[in-house]
């Protein structure tokens, strides 16, 4: 059973999300908070496998909810939610260490969809999320930083890079094993070591270093 603590300041947005993610047999809303401060003690408390988090909330707002849930021993897997698809807070919630993002408008089968996969430990972006995200980053000159940031990357070897790239366009495991030739659970072995040189606790945290490598 997935547990998962919902946060938002609107309760109406936090019943409808209960209703639609009780109604699925393998997940279970085992908490509700209304801002940033809920979420961090409910996390401590309830020690949820996943937290929906509002971004924009008075008091602390998901972003920092989010980077304080980051630092936390074991902390659970986070996804934010927003009204909005143009939200200036995205990139800085993903290195943050939030493996979602989603539209509250997300219809109910691909919230819980979402859910599964966050938990499985893959990233889930909303579609035109994504696609702004790669829209902005191709258009983005190499940023001043590149250079460091692919000094970072060294430690890996060239299937590991082959790897991170796969994953830094958006591919899944299964995804990226039928592009470069392998298994998808050598796929995720190599993800799993690409991390742990990194010091990193999530592919999405990943595929942001790739992009500021310019390797993407």
């Amino acid at each position: 059973m997935i547990s998962i603590v919902l946060v938002d300041d609107e309760q109406l947005v936090r019943s409808g999300l209960r209703m639609i993610l009780d109604s699925a047999p393998d997940l279970e809303v085992v908490g509700e908070g209304a801002d940033g401060a809920e979420a961090l003690e409910l996390a401590a408390r309830l020690a949820p496998d996943v937290i929906l988090l509002d971004i924009r909330m008075p008091g602390m707002d998901g972003l920092t909810a989010a980077a304080r849930l980051a630092e936390l021993p074991g902390s659970p897997k986070v996804i934010l939610l927003t009204t909005f698809d143009l939200d200036e807070y995205v990139h800085a919630a993903l290195r943050a260490g939030a493996m979602g993002f989603l539209l509250k408008d997300t219809p109910p089968r691909d919230l819980i969809t979402a859910v599964r996969t966050i938990d499985e430990g893959n990233a889930m972006l909303a579609p035109s999320v994504t696609k702004r995200m790669l829209e902005r980053f191709a258009a983005q000159a190499p940023a001043a930083g590149a250079d460091q940031a692919a000094r970072r990357l060294d430690v890996l070897s060239e299937r590991e890079r082959a790897v991170l790239v796969a994953v830094a366009r958006g591919m899944s495991n299964a995804e990226a094993g039928r592009e470069l030739g392998m298994r998808e659970a050598t796929v995720k072995a190599h993800v799993s070591r690409i991390l742990a040189k990194l010091d990193m606790s999530n592919r999405v945290q990943a595929a942001i270093s790739a992009h500021d490598a310019g390797w993407v």
